[in-house]
C-alpha cells in the first residue's frame, strides 16, 4: 500500500492532495483573490498566502481522506516550473513534514503533473485513460507544448512556443479589453455568444511544430487601437464578437499543430492537458477533430485542469513505484521542461 501527500504551490493556489494506491481520496485547494484587484498574480502576495494557506489545506486533505498522517508513505511537492516565492513555501513546507514523519521526498515537474492528471482515478467512477503511446496538447497560462507521452515518465517535447503561451494570449488580450482577471474563463463565456468569424486576426506560423502567439497578442491591439479611433465604444459594442473571433483564432493555431503532430507521429491517443483546457471552445474543437480523425480524445476533468495537488500525487505515486525519490538538499526551480 502506497499513500502519497501531493503539494502544489507553483503560482497562487495553495492545494494538498491524498491519493491510496493511485484512487484519490482528497484534493483542497486554496485559491488567492488578491491577485484580482491587480489584474494579475502579484509573487510577493502570492507568496505570504501560500505561508497563510498552507498548513491548513495540508490539515485539511489529511482530515477529509480519513486517514493518519503517520500512514503516509512520502510527501510529493512541485519542484517547478513556477513563482520563486510560491515554489520555496511548498517545498520548505514539503522537507519540514518529511523530516517529521521520515519519509521520502519526490519532487515533481509541474507540467508533467498536468499531463498524468489523466490517470487519476476517484472512488465509484470509471474513468479511460490514454493508452501509450499518447500525443498531448499541454496548453496553460505560461505553457504551450506538443508531447508524446511513452510511458509515466518517459516524455518527449515536439513542439512548443517559441515566446508567449496560449493562455497568456487568452489573458492578455482580455486585459486590453478591459475585462476582469484571469481572462481566459471570461473570453471562454462571452465567446459562446458571439460570431467566430466576425474578425480576422493574425496567425503566425513558425517552423516545425512549434507556435507563436505573440503576433497574434500584437495584432489584436493594433486592431481595437484603429477600430477604437473610429469609435471609441467599439470594445463594447462588439466584445462578444471580439472574444468569440479571438477565441477561434487561437484554437485554430494550436489545432493545426496537433493535427499535424498526429500525422506525423501516428498517434490516434489524443489528449489535451493543462488550464486551458478548462476552455469550451477547445474542447469541442478537439472532440469534434477527433470524430473526424479517428482519434480516441481524452479531455480532463475540469476540476483537474488549473493547478491542483491531485496531478502532483498522483505523478508522486508513479515515481514513488520506481524508487524516484530525492534529498532533502532539492532546491526549487522557477524554469523547467
Amino acid at each position: 500500500m502506497a499513500i502519497i501527500i501531493g503539494i502544489e504551490s507553483s503560482c497562487d493556489d495553495t492545494s494538498a492532495a491524498i491519493i491510496k494506491d493511485g484512487v484519490l481520496l482528497s484534493n483542497i485547494i486554496a485559491n488567492q483573490s488578491v491577485h484580482e484587484f491587480y489584474g494579475g498574480v502579484i509573487p510577493e502576495l502570492a507568496s505570504r498566502e501560500h505561508q497563510q494557506n498552507i498548513i491548513p489545506v495540508v490539515s485539511m486533505a489529511i482530515n477529509s481522506a480519513k486517514i493518519d498522517k503517520s500512514q503516509i508513505s512520502a510527501v510529493a511537492f512541485t519542484r517547478g516550473p513556477g513563482l520563486m516565492g510560491s515554489l520555496l513555501v511548498g517545498v520548505s513546507f514539503a522537507k519540514g513534514f518529511a523530516q517529521s514523519l521520515n519519509i521520502p521526498m519526490i519532487e515533481i515537474n509541474h507540467l508533467q503533473g498536468h499531463i498524468l492528471a489523466h490517470f487519476i482515478a476517484e472512488k465509484d467512477k470509471n474513468i479511460s485513460h490514454p493508452k501509450f503511446p499518447f500525443l498531448c496538447l499541454l496548453v496553460s497560462g505560461g505553457h504551450t507544448q506538443l508531447i508524446v507521452v511513452k510511458d509515466y515518465m518517459d516524455f518527449e517535447i515536439i513542439g512548443q512556443t517559441i515566446d508567449d503561451a496560449a493562455g497568456e494570449a487568452f489573458d492578455k488580450c482580455a486585459k486590453v479589453m478591459g475585462l476582469p482577471y484571469p481572462g481566459g474563463p471570461v473570453i471562454d463565456k462571452l465567446a459562446s455568444e458571439g460570431n467566430a468569424r466576425a474578425f480576422e486576426f493574425a496567425r503566425p506560423i513558425v517552423g516545425g511544430l512549434n507556435y507563436s502567439f505573440s503576433g497574434l497578442k500584437t495584432s489584436f491591439l493594433y486592431f481595437l487601437r484603429d477600430r477604437i479611433a473610429e469609435n471609441p465604444n467599439f470594445i463594447e459594442e462588439n466584445k462578444v464578437d471580439l472574444c468569440a473571433s479571438l477565441q477561434h483564432t487561437i484554437i485554430q493555431i494550436l489545432l493545426k499543430n496537433l493535427i499535424k503532430a498526429a500525422k506525423q507521429t501516428g498517434i490516434n491517443e489524443i489528449a489535451v492537458s493543462g488550464g486551458v483546457s478548462a476552455n469550451s471552445g477547445l474542447r469541442n474543437a478537439i472532440a469534434d477533430e477527433g470524430k473526424r480523425c479517428g482519434w480516441n480524445v481524452y479531455l480532463p476533468q475540469l476540476k483537474f485542469t488549473t493547478d491542483n495537488a491531485a496531478m502532483i500525487a498522483i505523478t508522486g505515486y508513479f515515481k514513488y513505484l520506481k524508487n524516484q525519490t530525492c534529498g532533502y538538499d532539492v532546491v526549487p526551480i522557477t524554469r523547467m521542461i
